[in-house]
């Protein structure tokens, strides 16, 4: 049996790993006693595995997470951590990012929040979600000089065509008049058609503070906060912890 034209065939159509998998196949005898419908459905499964593998790699690389390694299998759970299991679980499942629900991750510094934000966020990437991670100092440094180059109307439309986005570092420094304006601006573009998580060392209920114009506060805190999971973390820092055990 000529072989080479079905594989040359097969590859033109980009089924490469099909490709492959009807070569193993080939290679290995004991296969033979498989009936057509169960051979052939190891070749799709092999096609299929192989662009899930694929679709994975580009939304994890597109996401560009912080910490590429962190899943929620690792996260510290219990009532000495903050987070229990159940809510774990229940945020695994990736429902709310259907439901367009926000998260707000708060606690001291170290003890894991930027890890619990990227673990959600390589979740969303397993499901097929897009997922953007970003510190939220360096997104408005970026927005400022796109505004000074043409280019903020564009970069507003990438972030909110992001179904998950991520912005890490809330609070950490001061916001200008132009700052909590983009701010407005990317949570309303946002608003019913996408989820964003927010880590900050900030308690919640000092954001409207932090914000500073009660009018712009008020807006912004309206379209976050009311209709997001919230997960104070509490511990001692995990950076001290390495530190220690080095």
């Amino acid at each position: 049996m000529l072989h080479q034209p079905t594989v040359d065939q097969l590859h033109h159509m980009r089924l490469g790993a099909m490709a492959q998998a009807w070569q193993d196949q080939v290679q290995h005898a004991e296969l033979d006693q498989l009936g057509f419908d169960e051979r052939f459905a190891l070749l799709v499964q092999a096609e299929h595995l192989h662009r899930q593998n694929r679709r994975l790699q580009r939304l994890l690389r597109q996401a560009k997470l912080r910490i590429s390694g962190a899943c929620l299998e690792d996260v510290r759970t219990g009532k000495s951590k903050g987070v229990e299991a159940s809510l774990i679980a229940q945020l695994g499942t990736c429902r709310w990012l259907d439901e367009h629900l926000n998260v707000l991750v708060t606690g001291p510094t170290g003890v894991g929040k930027t890890y619990f934000g990227c673990a959600l966020g390589q979740q969303a990437c397993r499901r097929g979600y897009r997922t953007a991670y970003r510190r939220l100092p360096r997104l408005l440094e970026e927005l400022t000089l796109a505004r000074a180059d043409g280019s903020y109307t564009k970069l507003l439309a990438r972030v909110q065509k992001t179904q998950l986005l991520i912005l890490d570092d809330w609070g950490l420094s001061p916001l200008s008049d132009a700052h909590r304006r983009d701010i407005l601006e990317i949570l309303e573009d946002r608003y019913g058609c996408g989820s964003t998580i927010i880590t900050s060392q900030l308690p919640i209920d000092k954001w409207h503070a932090y914000i500073g114009e009660p009018t712009i506060a008020d807006a912004i805190l309206d379209r976050l906060v009311h209709s997001a999971y919230k997960c104070e973390l509490k511990g001692a820092s995990r950076r001290k912890e390495q530190t220690t055990n080095l």
